[in-house]
């Protein structure tokens, strides 16, 4: 009878050499799709983030509460004097805008102040807002908390007094422009007919922000609002 033959190291060498290729080439392969997967999870992370925040800037712009400028009388301990008008409505200082908007859609849950800025240092693109304000008191007080949180939002400190900070996406600069007489101006420039043109509620507002590298969208960003009824009955 023949005698049964085995297999040599040799061969069982190089069967154990490919056997090894076979499970280098299939680990690269699963890690290269883990990372692609990751990759594409952040991607869209980062663009849902995103899109949230431009529709709460939508949002806090179509639940403004208009209200006529008004001149507001201050008092010292020499004088009285009355300061120019004022927009309670909408307010950009060239840093920090400040919005007055319904809190909710039932007219009893009172307003809040939102205000969106850039922080200096890291960069991010922030949005504040109060709790709901039911007196004018209450209001003027979140409307200057808001100026006071625009001014020291690089400090990074955590929001008191029950307002919230949401970070919304990093962004190397921010630009705002107003329509107003038919045309996109400087919001702290003067209108053509020589009144205060921060009294006044434009009939829309351009958002000019240009996204920080390293991001899912990089570059600069342009979205414009326009006042809901704009062209219609006011």
């Amino acid at each position: 009878m023949p005698k049964s033959r085995g297999f040599t190291l040799i061969e069982v060498l190089v069967a154990l050499a490919i056997m090894a290729l076979m499970a280098l080439l299939t680990w690269r392969g699963i890690d290269g799709m883990a990372r692609a997967q990751e990759a594409t999870r952040r991607y869209t992370d980062d663009v849902l983030a995103l899109q949230a925040g431009l529709g709460q800037w939508r949002a806090d712009l179509d639940a403004m509460m208009v209200w006529q400028a008004s001149n507001i009388a201050t008092t010292s301990s020499s004088t009285s004097a009355i300061q120019p008008l004022v927009n309670r409505s909408l307010s950009w200082d060239g840093n920090t805008l400040r919005i007055t908007r319904t809190a909710a859609d039932n007219a009893g849950a009172g307003l809040r102040v939102a205000a969106w800025t850039r922080r200096a240092g890291t960069g991010q693109w922030l949005r504040w807002q109060s709790p709901p304000v039911l007196t004018q008191q209450a209001w003027q007080a979140a409307w200057e908390a808001a100026a006071r949180w625009g001014e020291t939002a690089s400090l990074q400190g955590t929001p008191t007094g029950g307002a919230q900070e949401t970070v919304i996406a990093p962004a190397q600069d921010w630009q705002l422009h107003y329509f107003r007489n038919n045309a996109w101006t400087n919001p702290l420039s003067s209108s053509s007919e020589g009144s205060d043109a921060t009294a006044t509620v434009p009939d829309g507002v351009r958002l000019i922000i240009t996204l920080a590298p390293g991001q899912a969208l990089t570059g600069p960003l342009v979205v414009d609002w326009i006042r809901p009824n704009f062209g219609g009955d006011s």
